[in-house]
């Protein structure tokens, strides 16, 4: 037996990469949840192929899934792996170019054949040539090892080959010291049907850690201690599935019912999929044709008396259009959540991008504002589905929640809340009349307004005494019957645009963080950017450079401060997945020079590119001589570049996203540790 050495360290990225039928997500996904039950603090970020059937064995083929974990704050599933698993040529080409120098290379010698590395350009093989030398390569032939293993069982060879996963899952936990206890309770659980197929996936499964522990080509395991968290029930969660559990948890608090309209697309499909398995906690689901059924389904829900949802991504938004301006003009709480991918059109159905905020503020016809907001991490999605249900049944109108692939399908410890905790969501709903007619006897206004929150009444249907009409032609203020006059179209246009400006008063204030008070750099930044830019700051600020940053949850309308903040900075980045569009924004609305840093790569952003950008705006403030009005102005620009070179690409990643406990997902953490 191999008598390894156990080594400390403090964070380590690991990403999976196969053929699309190599089960990566499904490995990937295993070792995060077993890595979350040691209690490491984790990101993941699983890659899909775009291509549905891709030809085995080639590029557009590879479906790829990575995880940091370490014993503290992470923000970003990691700039670069540590260890790449390579399941075959395609995946070690598809990856190599991510990989830093050093790293450990595991690979599947037994794919490695002439046609696989044909099929990809490769004239010799990798693994034995010199094209490899910069990196650490343990060359493992996983499948014949995995066959071999199971070689009592009745199985045919491709079947027995399928389990190499769960060969190459052992190898890795045993490598990590993770456990494998989770790991066999979900196998039974999936293939509780199929023994022979659970067994010989269990087989695969501990001959994976039998080789780890045997073989003498591992000299060296490795510990990742726990991160402190605050005490608490936790679980690994997704984006999806937290946004999901958000908008069951707000039904209840506002003690109405959940009713999803929806038609499946990706990366929002699962949405559908976890609220059809909560029918148990009063919500119904409805599958429906199409995308405009599915919003036109969610709108007659909110017109019933329900929270109505539909969930999409950016092309089924746009044939939602028509259905979200009609709810405008309804005032109905209607929720929509986008989950972006790339585009135009079709684009990228498996990659992230964050290019649908300009349609989600104005891609409807005439003057139709509808609130909108974007969670920060897979976690936040819980808190924004509660935010968007609470705007949406206070102020009765339609709200746009823009997550992305990143968000939805990445995943981190979540601490469960206790529902005590939870805001209390609760509306009432119109059950007498409230008006007069011109003889003074009783009448129902569906147009008349709450003065605080300029809301309409929500009537149910049924309520005797309160019919009224509804429909997509302008409704005469109070009465709701339909008007043609311009002047009343003037005011209604202008009194739901000031309904929507009034939900600022019912949301934070925006909150920077500035700990010295003294930067000239802000760094802004909106949805899933949150974890990139808070680690490039940390890393930043851990050369001496005073840096800034805020975070926009609530993107229509914008936080009370904003403008105040974005003129008390001599500059101010706002990275996007996009050309640009939120600067866009803050330029027409603030007549603010903000600089854009843009990238429609379909991945998230790294820490390494973000501190990368703060420190050229450094040198050009150095350069423009903003630093030099005092003597006793911090020397934070040329130093801080000097710095930043000084450190290698693994030192970057090794300082970022440090901080003592993980930022509330409504404010921004203003303490951080600098190690």
């Amino acid at each position: 037996m191999s008598t390894s050495h156990v080594q400390q360290v403090d964070r380590v990225v690991i990403r999976f990469a196969g053929d699309s039928g190599d089960g990566m997500q499904l490995t990937g996904d295993r070792f995060t949840a077993e890595t979350a039950v040691l209690g490491n603090d984790l990101s993941t970020l699983p890659n899909f192929p775009a291509e549905i059937r891709a030809p085995q064995g080639t590029l557009p083929g590879v479906s790829s899934f990575q995880v940091q974990f370490a014993d503290h704050d992470v923000l970003t599933p990691g700039d670069a792996p540590d260890v790449l698993v390579a399941m075959n040529p395609a995946a070690l080409k598809a990856n190599l170019g991510d990989l830093p120098r050093g790293a450990t290379i595991i690979a599947d010698s037994d794919e490695f054949a002439k046609r696989n590395l044909a099929k990809v350009g490769y004239e010799s093989n990798p693994l034995d040539d010199d094209t490899l030398e910069s990196w650490q390569v343990q060359s493992v032939p996983l499948t014949s090892i995995t066959v071999e293993a199971l070689a009592d069982f009745d199985l045919t060879r491709k079947d027995k080959q399928r389990a190499k996963n769960m060969f190459a899952l052992g190898l890795l936990s045993w490598m990590y010291n993770r456990p494998t206890d989770g790991t066999e309770a979900f196998l039974k659980a999936k293939f509780g049907g199929k023994p022979e197929i659970l067994e010989a996936n269990l087989a695969a499964l501990h001959a994976g850690h039998a080789y780890g522990e045997t073989t003498e080509a591992f000299a060296v395991t490795y510990e990742v201690r726990p991160a402190p968290m605050k005490t608490g029930t936790y679980r690994n969660i997704t984006g999806n599935s937290a946004m999901a559990y958000g908008f069951v948890a707000a039904a209840h608090r506002a003690q109405i019912p959940l009713v999803l309209g929806s038609y499946p697309i990706t990366p929002a499909s699962d949405l559908l999929h976890a609220l059809s398995g909560l029918k148990r906690f009063g919500v119904t689901t409805m599958q429906l044709e199409d995308e405009i059924a599915g919003v036109g389904a969610a709108l007659g829900a909110a017109f019933g008396g329900s929270i109505g949802l539909t969930t999409t991504s950016g092309p089924g938004l746009a044939l939602k259009a028509e259905t979200i301006g009609l709810g405008v003009s309804l005032e109905l709480p209607l929720v929509i959540v986008d989950v972006q991918r790339g585009g135009p059109s079709t684009g990228l159905p498996t990659k992230t991008e964050q290019a649908d905020l300009l349609q989600a503020m104005y891609g409807r016809n005439g003057e139709s504002p509808v609130a909108v907001i974007a969670p920060s991490s897979p976690t936040d999605c819980f808190d924004a589905a509660l935010e968007a249900v609470r705007i949406a049944t206070t102020y009765r109108t339609p709200v746009i929640v823009l997550s992305d692939g990143y968000l939805a399908n990445g995943s981190e410890p979540w601490q469960v809340p206790a529902v005590d905790a939870l805001p209390d969501l609760r509306v009432e709903q119109t059950t007498e009349k409230n008006g007069t007619d011109d003889d003074g006897n009783p009448v129902f206004h569906p147009y008349a307004r709450d003065t605080e929150t300029l809301a309409r009444p929500w009537a149910v249907p049924g309520t005797p005494g309160l019919e009224h009409r509804i429909g997509g032609i302008e409704k005469a203020d109070v009465t709701g019957n339909i008007s043609y006059d311009p002047g009343n179209h003037d005011h209604m246009v202008r009194l739901r645009q000031r309904k929507i400006d009034g939900i600022a008063d019912s949301v934070p204030h925006l909150e920077v963080d500035d700990p010295t008070g003294d930067a000239r750099i802000l760094m802004l930044g909106w949805g899933s950017t949150y974890g990139p830019i808070t680690a490039a700051v940390r890393k930043v600020r851990a050369t001496g450079a005073p840096i800034a940053q805020a975070h926009l949850r609530h993107l229509n309308p914008f936080p009370h401060g904003l403008e105040e903040t974005l003129k008390s900075y001599d500059k101010v980045i706002v990275p996007e997945m996009n050309l640009g569009q939120l600067a866009l924004l803050l330029r027409g609305k603030f007549l603010v020079d903000v600089q854009s840093h843009t990238a429609v790569r379909g991945l998230p952003f790294t820490t390494t590119e973000l501190a990368s950008v703060i420190t050229e705006a450094l040198d050009e403030l150095t350069h423009a001589g903003l630093d030099t009005a005092s003597a006793s102005a911090p020397a934070y620009s040329t130093g801080a570049s000097a710095g930043l070179d000084k450190l290698d690409r693994r030192d970057v990643l090794d300082s970022a996203g440090r901080v003592g406990e993980r930022p509330a997902a409504s404010r921004i953490e203003t303490t951080e540790e600098t190690r």
